[in-house]
C-alpha cells in the first residue's frame, strides 16, 4: 500500500498546522502505523516561511509529549495538491484559500477541514491562538487531539 501524505494548513503555519503535524505523527505512531502515512504542514501565507514553530506553542505542545520540529512553509499549489491525498484546513478561511489556491476540481476535492473529524468537541474550526492567551494554545491541543484521531480512524476504517 503506498503511503497515505496529509498536509495540515493554518495561515502562518507556525501554531495550529504543525501542532496537527505532530499530533498526526503521534496518533499514527501510537497506532503502530506511522509507516502508513507521510504528514506535513504549510500556511497560506510565507510570512513566517524558514522558522521554527511559534515559541508559545511549542511549549504547550512539549507538555503534552510532542515537538514540533517542522518549520514553516507557504502552501505551493503546483506541487502539494498533486503530491499530497488530503490538505486539511484549520478553519474555514483557510478552507476558502485553499480552494481559490487549487488548480482544478480534483485539487478542490482533496481540500477538508480539521473540525470535520471531531469525534467529541463540537467546534467548526480550530481558532487560530496566536493573539490570544494561553487557553487558546490548550483548546488548539485538545482539539487537535480529538480530530486527528477521528482523522485516523476514518482513513483506516
Amino acid at each position: 500500500m503506498d503511503k497515505m501524505r496529509l498536509l495540515f494548513v493554518c495561515l502562518g503555519n507556525i501554531c495550529r498546522s504543525p501542532s496537527a503535524e505532530a499530533v498526526m505523527n503521534a496518533v499514527v505512531e501510537k497506532h503502530g502505523a506511522a509507516g502508513r502515512f507521510e504528514i506535513d504542514s504549510a500556511g497560506i501565507i510565507g510570512v513566517h516561511e524558514g522558522g521554527p514553530a511559534d515559541s508559545r506553542m511549542k511549549r504547550f505542545a512539549r507538555k503534552r509529549g510532542y515537538q514540533l520540529n517542522s518549520i514553516s512553509r507557504p502552501v505551493k499549489p503546483e506541487i502539494d495538491f498533486e503530491y499530497f491525498d488530503l490538505v486539511v484546513a484549520m478553519d474555514d478561511e483557510n478552507v476558502r484559500d485553499l480552494l481559490a489556491m487549487a488548480p482544478n476540481e480534483a485539487a478542490r476535492a482533496k481540500v477538508v477541514k480539521m473540525t470535520d473529524y471531531a469525534q467529541s468537541m463540537g467546534y467548526d474550526e480550530v481558532p487560530d491562538p496566536y493573539y490570544g492567551g494561553e487557553d487558546g494554545f490548550i483548546l488548539v491541543l485538545d482539539l487537535l487531539e480529538d480530530a486527528c484521531e477521528g482523522l485516523y480512524q476514518q482513513l483506516t476504517s
